[in-house]
């Protein structure tokens, strides 16, 4: 079994932008949730992974990530997600001894630009970057599932509202 400690944190500015490493596409979606655990297909470029990820008591999730074929991850996207497929770019950011994960959004999550990044303990003195603000670790509303949920409410409300005369 992996184990993925990770932090999750709000930009500052974007004075990281000229310090990538590395980008890629991202689109993933998923398959089935609960409150401590979810299933997610993902494809980036063109490999395609099935991930399975369980809460615990601390910053440590266990974690499972699987290949399957591309064709399936597709199959899985257009019509198995419980929520619309996100698209992100995500952008690898060195900094000390860590690599930094910063994840901008496209589509249904247009604005939302997340920093992560993944330890090898969880009492690894962290020294943050100036470009990275508030940590949200563990802040429910900066989960994707409920980010999206409050998209999704926010345009049903605009809808609704618009078609009262």
């Amino acid at each position: 079994m992996a184990v993925e400690i990770e932090r999750k944190f709000l930009l500052r500015d974007e004075s990281w932008r000229h310090l990538y490493t590395r980008k890629q596409e991202i689109t993933d979606g998923l398959i089935a949730f609960a409150p401590e655990r979810k299933v997610r297909v993902r494809i980036c470029d063109q490999r395609a992974t099935l991930a399975i990820k369980a809460r615990t008591n601390s910053l440590a999730d266990a974690e499972f990530e699987y290949e399957i074929p591309l064709a399936d991850a597709k199959e899985l996207l257009a019509h198995h997600c419980v929520r619309p497929g996100l698209a992100k770019t995500r952008y690898w950011v060195p900094h000390g001894p860590f690599t930094w994960q910063i994840d901008v959004y496209k589509g249904m999550l247009e604005g939302v630009v997340l920093a992560e990044v993944e330890l090898p303990s969880e009492t690894v003195p962290l020294a943050l970057p100036a470009w990275v603000g508030r940590e949200v670790t563990g802040d429910p509303n900066y989960k994707k599932i409920n980010m999206v949920d409050a998209r999704m409410a926010a345009a049903s409300l605009r809808s609704l509202t618009s078609a009262i005369p």
